[in-house]
């Protein structure tokens, strides 16, 4: 494709991004205030390296984006970035472009600032709902009758996973879950697990999510044992707003919002219990 940059008409190109990319693609996340995790670069791009993209202009790379394949029909797009130096030019409609067409054939997810929604819309997706960004003080206590989630037999968080998200996300949670810095929690009542968490450390304080549990209840108690990781530190938890029980838990602990995303999808909108997700697992990968 060419792009004009100040009346000028420069080659530029989307290829396949090496994994030392992604670091300045993280870093170019943190930048725009998205404050991702401090193994967010590791661990998005090992679950499908193929999927992630930088654009090349006048020698080096100006933008980035990610479209993660999740299985035949079902793929989530996220990372989209365009270095400020290049905004303006074009560049981000040629990446849309791109865009749907690398995921055509399968329902396409994304998070995408308010802002740009319209943009989106005419880009064919379709609005599903927002998620709030709360931010807070972390704090809290660990339930003894909580189970740390790295005792849990991977299985069957996926299988309880599952009931959550669009499809089966076996290749990114062998991944996610387990890296460093980061703390579980899993409620198991008569051999039931009934509710997950999960607190990563990021680049300002400590990110909650997932967080999903079969009632208000179980939300709380994990919270609250997630919390205490970060303990005086700032958290943020990224909430569906049709959770009603889910804004409240963040209302409830003095959590203010300050950021949010719509939704999107590019087919169907997925049926899931959201009055079961308390907290997103990421904007960039679903």
């Amino acid at each position: 494709m060419e792009l004009e940059l100040n009346g000028t008409k420069i080659p530029a190109k989307i290829r396949q991004m090496a994994r030392s990319e992604a670091d300045i693609v993280i870093g170019w996340a943190a930048e725009e205030g998205w404050n991702p995790g401090l193994h967010d670069a590791d661990t998005f791009y090992q679950t499908d390296p193929p999927g992630f993209f930088a654009i090349d202009a006048e020698g080096h790379m100006i933008g980035s984006v990610s479209i993660v394949r999740y299985g035949e029909d079902f793929m989530f797009g996220g990372l989209y970035i365009v270095h400020p130096d290049y905004r303006g030019q074009g560049i981000g409609r040629a990446v849309l472009e791109f865009v749907r067409t690398y995921s055509k054939g399968c329902n396409l997810g994304i998070d995408g600032i308010f802002a740009m929604q319209p943009v989106y819309q005419k880009s064919g997706f379709s609005f599903a709902y927002r998620n709030i960004r709360f931010e807070g003080r972390g704090g809290g206590t660990v339930d003894k009758s909580l189970t740390p989630l790295r005792e849990v037999p991977f299985p069957r968080i996926l299988a309880y996973d599952s009931m959550f998200f669009p499809a089966v996300r076996e290749g990114f949670l062998k991944h996610f879950l387990y890296q460093p810095d980061c703390k579980g929690y899993a409620s198991i009542t008569n051999g039931f697990l009934n509710g997950y968490g999960f607190i990563r450390k990021c680049h300002n304080g400590y990110k909650i999510g997932p967080l999903f549990a079969g009632t208000p209840q179980i939300a709380r108690t994990i919270f609250s044992a997630l919390s205490a990781v970060a303990e005086g530190l700032p958290v943020f938890l990224d909430v569906p707003e049709p959770n009603i029980a889910g804004v409240a838990l963040a209302k409830a602990h003095g959590m203010m919002e300050v950021f949010g995303t719509a939704r999107m999808y590019t087919r169907e909108l997925p049926t899931l219990p959201i009055e079961q997700i308390f907290g997103v697992t990421t904007f960039e990968l679903g």
